[in-house]
């Protein structure tokens, strides 16, 4: 059940990047302006938008996320080595976003004459579910090390 709602959650997070990158900045940049027409402009400048491009990036975390729920059905795997993998995978997510959405908004920026960063609030949510996951993967990971190093169960039992 664990490994299921972590490849949700790195789908969730994939499917919001895509949409921010894509759909909600480029609105909340030209205000005013319908996606259509938002391309041609960008279009007519030279900057192109390679909407296949992003997809395909940001589809890596959730073929990762699925290689990750095989790997828990394996009777060796653990619930922590899994929370683990997961909270790493979305932790990750922040630069994955970034890289994505760096040519998309150079472009906007560019063809709008606007600043290079996030026009809609999505962006930061992401970087705030990336930042949790990190510092939750980190707490754990110190768990982890204190059990290691002193014999003592850490985490509860599961």
């Amino acid at each position: 059940m664990l490994a299921i709602l972590g490849t949700i959650a790195v789908m969730i997070y994939a499917a919001v990047a895509m949409l921010q990158i894509l759909v909600w900045n480029p609105l909340a940049a030209a205000p005013g302006l319908s996606l259509t027409e938002i391309h041609e402009a960008t279009s007519a400048a030279g900057e192109g938008v390679f909407a296949p491009g992003v997809i395909g990036f940001l589809l890596v975390g959730p073929l990762i996320a699925a290689f990750l729920l095989i790997a828990a059905r394996r009777p060796d795997a653990t619930p922590t080595a899994t929370t683990l993998g997961y909270l790493g995978l979305l932790a990750a997510g922040a630069g994955a976003y970034f890289l994505a959405s760096f040519g998309p908004g150079m472009a906007l920026a560019d063809t709008s004459l606007i600043g290079g960063a996030d026009a809609a609030p999505a962006g930061w949510i992401l970087i705030g579910v990336s930042t949790l996951s990190a510092l939750t993967f980190a707490g754990i990971g110190a768990l982890v090390a204190f059990h290691g190093r002193t014999g003592r169960r850490a985490l509860p039992a599961t």
